[in-house]
């Protein structure tokens, strides 16, 4: 510990960066930012802009990279993201706006992303569901996955999923993604041997629209597949993962 002060006190460590050392989280205007969730849960803290101001979004994505060399902000708007890059600009950090997905992502040059032997798929069943299939692509990618799209092959001309299953069976762990009446991962569950993660989307109208049936008819799948919450981008990346982890420790073995 008289180290970590020692550099606090010449000016080599941040009080925020010492902080994040010794309580696991940094403290600033805008609340609480958890340093250690990757290591503690491996899962990275990722700031969900939704409810909060600019400044806060922004002032949390300084404390992110300040502390860990990387930044992952989620539902982030033109507005947000103008005032986020301007605050950022002091850390000299490279970044990249996934804006069919709403996600920012900044790393330092020190930064290191994890590298994973397995492939995570991300699969839609049409271009309706880009924006939470996107934000679990790039989380995931973060996480150390590589990542391999397969885009509208929904069941309403389910020969466009047929002609894609040589390549889905090869992958390690699949997102699969659909609105309506979420169909889509009922099905490609029943053709791979593979890991389904069904992610419901808020595409769809009428009677239980906006990702309530999707959610129902994945929650009551006869096929062997795992739902998150309708539009859970963030968490069926972080489980794809999680899963695509273990199957990178075991092919290390």
């Amino acid at each position: 510990m008289r180290e970590l002060l020692e550099a606090v006190a010449a000016g080599d460590v941040s009080p925020a960066e010492a902080e994040a050392e010794l309580a696991g989280y940094a403290t600033g205007e805008a609340g609480r930012f958890d340093a250690a969730r990757e290591t503690r849960a491996g899962v990275p803290e990722a700031i969900l802009a939704d409810g909060k101001t600019p400044a806060e979004v922004a002032d949390l994505a300084a404390t992110a990279v300040e502390t860990t060399g990387r930044a992952i902000v989620t539902r982030l708007d033109a507005e947000a993201l103008a005032t986020v890059r301007e605050r950022l600009d002091a850390f000299e950090a490279d970044d990249t706006y996934h804006e069919r997905a709403r996600v920012l992502v900044a790393h330092t040059d020190a930064f290191e992303r994890p590298q994973l032997d397995a492939t995570v798929g991300v699969v839609t069943a049409g271009t309706s569901d880009a924006e939470p299939a996107g934000e679990a692509a790039v989380l995931a990618r973060e996480m150390g996955a590589q990542v391999e799209r397969v885009d509208d092959v929904g069941v309403a001309s389910i020969v466009r999923l047929l002609d894609q299953l040589p390549a889905l069976r090869d992958l390690d762990v699949l997102i699969v993604a659909a609105g309506r009446e979420g169909a889509l991962p009922t099905v490609v569950a029943g053709l791979v041997d593979t890991p389904v993660i069904g992610l419901p989307v808020s595409a769809g109208y009428g009677h239980a629209g906006e990702g309530e049936a999707a959610l129902d008819g994945m929650l009551q799948s006869c096929t062997a597949l795992t739902a998150v919450n309708v539009d859970a981008g963030f968490t069926a990346g972080a489980q794809a993962a999680l899963i695509a982890r273990a199957v990178d420790a075991a092919r290390a073995e």
